[in-house]
């Protein structure tokens, strides 16, 4: 794999910026910080970006998210080790990020609905929106994550 464009990022400054303060956006909100790295993961998981799970995995380490809720991630519905509250913004980062399938079902919002305030439901609902943009540039250019920090992880 090689990237189709190197330095992607330093070619639209204004939007990069303007997606970087919405991301930084997030760390003001009540949305747990475990919460918003698992929903990241999750959606990175499904559109297959590596340098966006390299990055997130990397983050949760660094503030103490076990190995074990990390691996069973993309089994979680099966997995007991998740809240409630982090079920249901899981269920609605699927959703959401598979949009076109799924149409925002009922049931995913009234699950959200039922332990998310309506604030916490625009803030979630827009930490998606970014990850999956987020997504979309690094998958869509090719953009990989070092591949000597991989390597140096084992």
């Amino acid at each position: 794999m090689s990237e189709r464009i190197k330095a992607p990022f330093k070619l639209a400054p204004e939007g990069i910026k303007a997606m970087s303060a919405l991301e930084a956006s997030f760390a003001h909100t009540t949305l747990e910080y475990g919460l918003r790295e698992l929903v990241k993961m999750r959606a990175s998981q499904i559109n297959g970006c590596a340098f966006c799970l390299h990055m997130h995995a990397g983050d949760a380490r660094a503030k103490g998210e076990s190995e074990m809720r990390l691996h069973l991630l993309a089994g979680w519905r099966e997995a007991p080790v998740y809240t409630e509250r982090e079920r249901a913004a899981l269920a609605w980062t699927e959703a959401l990020t598979r949009l076109a399938e799924t149409h925002a079902p009922d049931a995913d919002y009234a699950a959200i609905a039922a332990v998310f305030t309506e604030e916490e439901q625009v803030q979630l609902t827009l930490l998606i929106g970014a990850i999956n943009t987020w997504n979309r540039l690094q998958v869509g250019f090719r953009v990989a994550p070092a591949v000597e920090a991989l390597r140096a992880a084992g």
